[in-house]
This record gives C-alpha cells, sequence and structure tokens, in this order.
C-alpha cells in the first residue's frame, strides 16, 4: 500500500524569532529597491520620450547654424 505524497508546506518547520526578522528586513529592502528601480525606469522613459520629441522637432525644421563664435580675452604666456 502506497502513501499519497504529502503536499509541501505542511510539515514546514517555523521559523525562530532571528529568521523572522530577518525575513522582514529583506521583505522591506526589497520593496524599496523595487520602488526605486520603477521610478528609475519611469524617469527613464519619461526622458526618452522628451529626447525623441526634442530630436523630431529638430528634424523637422531647418536648422539654424550660428556663426563660430571668438574666443576673447588673452592666453597666458608661460
Amino acid at each position: 500500500m502506497r502513501h499519497q505524497p504529502v503536499p509541501e508546506g505542511i510539515f514546514k518547520p517555523k521559523p525562530t524569532a532571528g529568521e523572522t526578522k530577518q525575513d522582514a528586513t529583506t521583505r522591506a529592502a526589497r520593496q524599496i529597491l523595487d520602488g526605486e528601480v520603477a521610478e528609475r525606469e519611469r524617469k527613464t522613459e519619461r526622458l526618452r520620450q522628451a529626447r525623441l520629441a526634442m530630436q523630431a522637432i529638430e528634424a523637422a525644421s531647418p536648422a539654424a547654424s550660428s556663426p563660430a563664435k571668438k574666443r576673447t580675452g588673452k592666453r597666458k604666456q608661460a
């Protein structure tokens, strides 16, 4: 007679108080890091869209070249 397999997690050992605190700390740290990653990705996407919009505007309008600026001031002599 074969026994049915025991579902996973039924006989899971209870974590100690130290492990529970470590788990809570790890969970909080991961939430903070995930939030920072999501914020950075949103900012990157926003800046990418702004850059693409600027490039589209620059490509559509004729580029007015400005004359080269002349350097003013004296050079230091050694």
